[in-house]
């Protein structure tokens, strides 16, 4: 009996273990306000952790456009040589690994005017999480860009990306695999 329930309590382990490390959260930058001009994002991003597997969605008006840059141009707002472009309105921005990224309006003027985001994403800078989804080419933007439909809400839990599911599946292996071997040492 007693080894029937320490398995049961190493099962448990597992279970609450992985819950706890396999989530995601969807981040809408501005919150109902939106990359726009008028938006604080200092003040936006000020309480925020963002970790590896977490989403970024920018949503903003025609004419408008975000655009991921070195630090370097973050700090001096250059737009001319930009690691991506986005365009559509509505981008969303897979985190899938740790470090720092740099987000500025396309608009230099903005981006002077305080619009840009730098978000330091916490996780292991070597590990990439595959993909969310394959990009969707956009007519009028570049082909990295992604349309979703629009977020009610700044923070919310999302369903598993594939990324994080294999992330996710390989841990609960591990985790599985030791409460078998605890059963098994047990049983003996």
């Amino acid at each position: 009996m007693e080894k029937l329930l320490l398995l049961y309590c190493s099962l448990l382990f597992c279970f609450a273990t992985i819950t706890f490390t396999c989530s995601a959260t969807t981040y809408t930058v501005g919150d109902s306000s939106g990359w726009d001009i008028s938006t604080n994002i200092d003040t936006w991003i000020a309480d925020k952790k963002f970790k590896v597997g977490d989403v970024l969605i920018f949503q903003y008006s025609s004419g408008q456009s975000v655009e991921e840059v070195t630090k370097e141009n973050f700090e001096t707002c250059n737009t001319t040589n930009v690691l991506a472009t986005y365009g559509n309105g509505n981008t969303t921005v897979p985190l899938r690994k740790g470090g720092d990224r740099y987000f500025v309006s396309g608009n230099k003027l903005y981006c002077l005017g305080g619009m840009k985001l730098h978000v330091h994403v916490e996780g292991d800078d070597d590990k990439l999480i595959a993909p969310t989804i394959a990009p969707k080419a956009v007519a009028g933007s570049d082909e990295n860009t992604v349309t979703l439909p629009n977020s009610p809400s700044s923070k919310k839990s999302t369903h598993l990306s594939a990324g994080t599911l294999n992330h996710c599946a390989r841990n609960a292996l591990q985790f599985v695999y030791i409460a078998v071997m605890v059963a098994a040492y047990f049983s003996i």
